[in-house]
């Protein structure tokens, strides 16, 4: 089950983003071989929107593109699953918070479209919510190859 739900009114979020935001978290899921029924839940959001949740959550007080709340435990690169992360037969992922205007603004500033940018976003939150993280180097090179070969596999190439 995916729920997306749009608490912004600063960019228009149409089906046809809904279907993207969809489309890339099941391409995230196959891509990584996930092949429980998943839960994730979406929150879009403007700069202010998501700077105060940035705050609140991390005591980082401005705003992102995009954050990420995985509900699931993980131990060498291994997701531990138990019989209470799974809600009414889904397992439970965790939540994915997308400033829609950072989106925005970075899809112009990168010269490419939001749509590629919403999907990058997406790809990029599904990996940390699947255990991946981009603290050290080399994780973030194994983080892009992941996100690009998604990306492609949904034709959302730059």
């Amino acid at each position: 089950m995916i729920y997306i739900e749009n608490e912004q009114e600063k960019i228009e979020i149409n089906k046809d983003i809904e279907n993207l935001i969809i489309t890339a978290i099941n391409a995230s899921l196959k891509y990584e071989n996930v092949e429980d029924s998943a839960e994730v839940n979406v929150l879009i959001v403007d700069n202010e929107g998501i700077r105060e949740i940035n705050n609140e959550q991390r005591n980082i007080d401005s705003a992102t593109d995009v954050l990420s709340f995985p509900m699931l435990d993980f131990e060498n690169g291994k997701m531990i699953k138990t019989d209470a992360d799974y809600f009414e037969g889904n397992l439970v992922l965790g939540d994915i918070v997308l400033s829609a205007q950072r989106a925005k603004e970075q899809s112009e500033e990168f010269g490419h479209s939001f749509e590629r940018e919403v999907g990058f976003l997406v790809c990029h939150s599904m990996l940390h919510l699947l255990g991946y993280d981009h603290e050290e180097e080399e994780e973030r090179l194994v983080m892009r190859q992941k996100e690009e070969a998604i990306l492609e596999s949904i034709n959302l190439t730059r």
